[in-house]
């Protein structure tokens, strides 16, 4: 039997799958990143957990096919990484380092563009393909699969769509150092935000201003339940979202958009905003498009990275 690891690096924990030649995931771990030495720690940690598991499930080294790796910043086609400042990693050849760690086959990816990749493979995206996958988490990430692969770009950054401008007017910075990006509106921080503001405009009425703590959660559930104030702040963040898929949509025309992260889980009201406002934005021939909920949650990377080695 065949084997092959994904391997998800994260600013605090690095998610690491065994799959079978198949595709089938058999085991999964998480360990802790550990940013010294450069970030060069990171992979001597990862190395030596695949060589103890190799150990621990009888595997022998031949019997692994490769190790695919995805990286929250990002990677060129060749497997060289740019800086990395979140993890502390940067301006090498992370392929050809973990390869010589390890001796195995060794393909690398920026995390979202991984991440869409393995919901293209085996989430709510196979059916399709031609999809962007959008994840609204703390930020707002994306990634763009075109006939089947990653549609990476010249430096690995293809797919952020979270800073994409959608409003010139806005005076509030965004983390990228522009104002406007999507970001500001429609991750979980960014409808944080918009709630804040209306509850300054609009105290009363709303039982938003009853709560301990604002999250977009809470934001979600109570437009659920017809509160006024959280239904505008719902549509304002997916107005935005719509329009930015629009546009993204314009450029690379996919089948499908599968949203994903935190914010997802409010599930068909986001859906239904979402193409209430995409709709209207695109040309006739674009309108037509699928908008689902992804379905691989936090394994959506590891999954993309097997991928990367399995393709």
């Amino acid at each position: 039997m065949r084997y092959c690891y994904g391997v998800d690096i994260g600013g605090t924990g690095i998610k690491i799958g065994l799959f079978d030649a198949a595709g089938e995931l058999i085991r999964k771990w998480e360990i802790p990143t550990r940013k010294t030495g450069n970030g060069k720690d990171i992979l001597r940690d990862v190395a030596d957990f695949i060589e103890g598991k190799n150990n621990e499930e009888g595997i022998k080294h031949d019997d692994v096919i490769g190790i695919g790796m995805a990286l929250p910043g990002p990677v060129r086609d060749d497997g060289y990484i740019l800086e990395i400042p979140n993890i502390g990693l940067g301006s090498f050849n992370i392929e050809e380092e973990m390869a010589g760690m390890t001796g195995y086959k060794v393909r690398a990816g920026n995390d979202a563009n991984v991440a869409a990749l393995g919901e293209q493979w085996r989430g709510n995206g196979k059916d399709y393909k031609n999809m962007v996958l959008v994840t609204l988490g703390t930020g707002v990430g994306g990634g763009v699969i075109h006939n089947g692969k990653i549609l990476a770009g010249s430096n690995g950054a293809g797919g952020e769509i979270g800073h994409l401008p959608v409003n010139p007017r806005e005076t509030d910075i965004c983390g990228c150092g522009k104002r406007g990006c999507l970001e500001q509106y429609a991750s979980a921080t960014g409808i944080v935000r918009l709630a804040r503001k209306a509850l300054k405009d609009n105290p009363k009425g709303t039982r938003l201003s009853e709560a301990d703590e604002i999250t977009a959660k809470l934001v979600f559930d109570l437009a659920k339940q017809g509160d006024l104030l959280a239904l505008k702040i719902v549509d304002e963040a997916c107005r935005n979202l719509g329009y930015a898929l629009a546009m993204v949509a314009q450029v690379v025309d996919p089948e499908a958009f599968i949203i994903g992260g935190g914010v997802s889980k409010a599930g068909e009201i986001l859906i239904n905003h979402v193409k209430k406002h995409y709709a209207p934005n695109v040309m006739n021939s674009l309108k037509d498009k699928v908008f689902a909920l992804a379905t691989l949650g936090n394994d959506a990377g590891i999954y993309g990275c097997a991928r990367l080695i399995l393709s």
